[in-house]
């Protein structure tokens, strides 16, 4: 097993999607604005704020099974939670591409490719 390539990547995706969690909740109105914005001309532009709920709470799972993946790895060399994580790191990513694709934001969602690499790298490992 690539134990320190596991664990790497699951700090990327701790960092990365709490981060993402903490920015949403701390400023949900600015999010839901910007949002509204953005996906005007979408199918989504009658349902931002209930799209940008379910991509909180994927996110925050995700970082969350991250972290605790992280521990199961260092305590008992277990990988259910991180093999959870990617999974769970994929769909939100998926999510988000899908987000980006409608909004016609070729930049947004190539940026998410690039986050979605490790994300499946990590699903393949496990």
């Amino acid at each position: 097993m690539m134990t320190p390539a596991i664990i790497l990547v699951l700090l990327f995706l701790a960092v990365t999607f709490i981060q993402s969690g903490y920015d949403k909740v701390t400023d949900w109105k600015g999010n839901v604005g910007w949002l509204k914005g953005h996906f005007a001309a979408t199918i989504l532009k009658n349902q931002v704020p209930q799209a940008l709920f379910v991509i909180l709470v994927l996110e925050m799972l995700s970082g969350a099974f991250a972290v605790i993946g992280i521990i199961e790895i260092l305590v008992n060399e277990g990988t259910q939670f991180a093999f959870i994580s990617g999974c769970l790191s994929c769909i939100t990513l998926l999510f988000l591409l899908l987000g980006q694709r409608l909004a016609k934001d070729y930049d947004g969602a190539r940026t998410i490719a690039i986050y979605f690499i490790p994300a499946l790298l990590l699903v393949s490992w496990l």
